[in-house]
């Protein structure tokens, strides 16, 4: 293997490209579009592409702000958030939800979504959206580099106390991923990728004597 030929640079130092490829080497990734209320009662709703699923039990999310933003100050001060599954269908009204409104502006009404109350948790969820996680948080902890430096970018964790799935998407007992139609953020300042079926494929975990 050739490894001269691959294009190489060093973060510190800059890509040298267009775009950032980090964001689209490791994706398409898992959009985590949080829900949050702040101590006053004001709603807030956005999209944050560093997100994942971290434990199975207790069930445990988690997502990543750039930048000490609405949603990272509600969660940190009231405990709570809501996860809702970010579909091809509710895409327009999610990136709108990335807008950078004015303070204590309402991205449900802007959007024309709909809240509905947590059962568990004091925040709203999006009822168009046919997944809902209500979280508890459990950590949040401030990036550093490999130097020890403090980054602007808060990692937030919460414990998922209730599930919201709309039944269509459960056959045989089985969650249908692609059904949901989950949309997922690629790199550049635009690309998104969607999921179907006919792209699937399975694999076994191997058994070892």
């Amino acid at each position: 293997m050739d490894t001269q030929a691959r294009y190489y640079y060093e973060p510190s130092k800059g890509h040298g490209l267009a775009h950032d490829p980090l964001n689209a080497i490791v994706g398409p990734r898992p959009i985590g579009w949080i829900a949050s209320r702040s101590p006053e009662g004001h709603r807030n709703l956005a999209p944050y592409s560093f997100f994942n699923c971290f434990n199975y039990h207790p069930p445990i999310i988690g997502f990543a702000s750039v930048g000490y933003k609405d949603s990272l100050a509600n969660i940190l001060a009231t405990g709570e958030f809501v996860w809702n599954l970010a579909t091809r269908p509710l895409a327009e009204k999610m990136n709108l939800t990335s807008a950078a409104l004015p303070a204590g502006s309402d991205e449900f009404d802007f959007a024309g979504l709909t809240p509905v109350a947590g059962s568990v948790v004091g925040v709203d969820r999006v009822a168009e959206s046919p997944v809902n996680f209500e979280c508890r948080l459990t950590q949040s902890l401030q990036l550093q580099s490999a130097a020890g430096d403090k980054i602007e970018t808060w990692l937030v964790l919460g414990e998922v106390v209730a599930v919201h799935i709309d039944p269509s998407l459960i056959e045989d007992g089985s969650y249908q991923t692609a059904k949901a139609k989950p949309i997922l953020r690629a790199g550049g300042p635009s690309a998104y990728y969607g999921i179907s079926e006919a792209l699937r494929f399975d694999m076994q975990r191997p058994q070892v004597p």
